[in-house]
């Protein structure tokens, strides 16, 4: 436990924070944790740096220092409570996985504990606040069961679970409101859309860098440096530093190594924010596109940023334009697409009570899908495959009427009703199915052994920010997800909690209902 009685106040020229250890609680922190509850400048007044001219990066800064609690809409809000509900719920489900098994004994073996942030779904486990953020964000991605937006990326896992170890740093008596845990956690989901539309080689499914691994690890250093209440010249030093710490290749896709993608994002992000804080300074022009420099367009190669408006000046969330994804099985996005379509013609096989559709049945598949080389998998030898496999999920939903938790077990890959149903797909890339979440399609079309040709196609999936879940359809996910870790009561009290986030003083509580 922290011994607030060594907090002392020590600081240098322009107001900064010097910081001993990123693995640590630095009695110098400590100071500046306390005033960031209001959302206003330290305790003690901090001197101001002139901004440079203005520039994409300085307007980014602007914007996540000035950014306020009553520029959130009652839209923002209550689409922003749905995603801390579902990512708590698929994270605290993620928390019984081998992955995030993993990920948390390296990081109580490998690094000096501090036993400062909680971690999901483990009562008495505490680690240093990166360390929390980090196995929070494997446990938050461990099932690719994590919201989804457009264009693709999984913004949720990369922020709340840094927010939240950021949130457990604070003094007990200086905890942030729920409505500024909630302000940072929209900072850090406006961020990552914002960069993600500055490209128009990111509206499409990625092939090069995973975009949560970048865009990801920007936004939580954003929605950090806002809980923070940095200066905006420090903020865009966040957002430069996180640049750097930025970047993960999608050939880790389909393995347990994508889930370290949203750990890291969490955790660097977190990192970069506490770095800004205490003085560390990078490029002011990250953000710009200046020709010659790689800057942030080092990842996306045809990167046009965009000045950011000041909150004041009429800002927009991009969360009140476009909703958000909710995932209904463990599985990329994609996958939503051929399951819904295969449902359906399971329902005109077996009927519309619970059955199992016969293998002996089905003479051919074919499945009409986008061109993604790492979403077609015909035979899958693992469950991370198998959530990356356009074949294994319509086949699953085809056989059960379904495609849950279960379908990625041991037992239900292996059935051999299962792989004879594999053994007879085929994939057609038509030209008019680009690989992009708002125009893709799915069509899956099945002839059965008397000759009979059953064909469906799912153009937007229950769950899509076109087709939302409605709040009774992510209840029932969540509780199915929480409940598997904590009691009923426990599970209903975070119902309640997080539904009524923006009216609770103090975000100690919510924190308290995590393990």
């Amino acid at each position: 436990m922290i011994d607030h009685s060594l907090v002392e106040d020590q600081f240098i020229s322009g107001g900064r924070v010097l910081f001993n250890t990123l693995l640590s609680i630095p009695q110098k922190t400590l100071r500046l944790l306390q005033g960031a509850r209001g959302m206003h400048k330290s305790a003690v007044e901090v001197l101001k740096s002139p901004l440079p001219e203005e520039t994409v990066t300085a307007s980014f800064g602007k914007f996540i220092s000035e950014v306020r609690p009553e520029h959130l809409s009652p839209v923002v809000l209550r689409r922003s409570k749905r995603m801390v509900l579902d990512s708590i719920g698929v994270a605290l489900l993620g928390s019984r996985t081998e992955v995030f098994e993993l990920a948390l004994q390296h990081c109580q073996h490998m690094y000096a504990p501090h036993h400062v942030s909680s971690v999901y779904g483990r009562s008495g486990t505490k680690l240093s606040p990166t360390l929390a953020a980090f196995v929070n964000g494997v446990a938050t991605h461990s099932m690719d069961f994590d919201d989804t937006w457009h264009p693709a990326t999984h913004p949720s896992g990369a922020v709340l679970p840094a927010v939240l170890a950021l949130c457990d740093m604070m003094p007990a008596s200086h905890k942030p409101s729920g409505l500024h845990l909630l302000l940072a956690f929209n900072v850090g989901v406006e961020i990552q859309g914002r960069l993600m539309r500055f490209s128009t080689e990111a509206h499409n499914i990625p092939k090069r860098f995973h975009p949560p691994s970048v865009v990801g690890t920007m936004g939580s250093a954003a929605a950090c440096a806002r809980l923070l209440s940095l200066t905006p010249l420090q903020c865009s030093h966040a957002l430069a530093i996180a640049a750097s710490l930025s970047g993960a290749p999608m050939a880790n896709a389909a393995t347990q190594s994508k889930p370290l993608h949203i750990g890291n994002a969490a955790r660097l992000g977190l990192e970069a924010a506490i770095l800004a804080s205490g003085g560390l300074e990078a490029s002011m022009l990250v953000l710009d596109a200046v020709e010659g420099v790689a800057g942030f367009d080092a990842f996306y190669r045809d990167y046009a940023p965009q000045a950011l408006e000041a909150p004041d000046c009429g800002h927009q969330f991009l969360l009140e334009q476009q909703d958000m994804a909710f995932k209904r099985f463990p599985a990329h996005l994609g996958m939503h697409w051929v399951a819904d379509a295969a449902v359906s013609i399971h329902k005109q096989v077996v009927g519309i009570d619970p059955g199992t559709l016969d293998p002996a049945q089905v003479k051919d598949i074919l499945l009409r899908v986008p061109l993604s080389r790492y979403i077609n998998r015909p035979f899958p030898e693992s469950q991370h495959q198998a959530r990356h496999s356009f074949q294994f999920n319509a086949c699953s939903a085809l056989l059960d009427g379904q495609v849950s938790v279960e379908s990625f077990s041991p037992a239900a890959m292996d059935r051999p009703e299962l792989h004879a149903l594999l053994s007879r797909v085929r994939v057609e890339h038509p030209g008019d199915n680009p690989a992009n979440f708002s125009r893709m399609y799915a069509e899956v079309q099945v002839t059965l052994l008397g000759g009979d040709v059953l064909t469906t196609r799912c153009d937007s999936f229950y769950g899509h920010w076109r087709n939302p879940l409605t709040n009774e359809s992510l209840r029932k996910k969540f509780r199915s997800n929480a409940g598997a870790v904590l009691p009923s009561a426990q599970v209903e009290r975070l119902v309640e909690l997080v539904e009524g986030l923006d009216t609770q003083a103090d975000c100690s509580v919510l924190l308290s209902q995590l393990q």
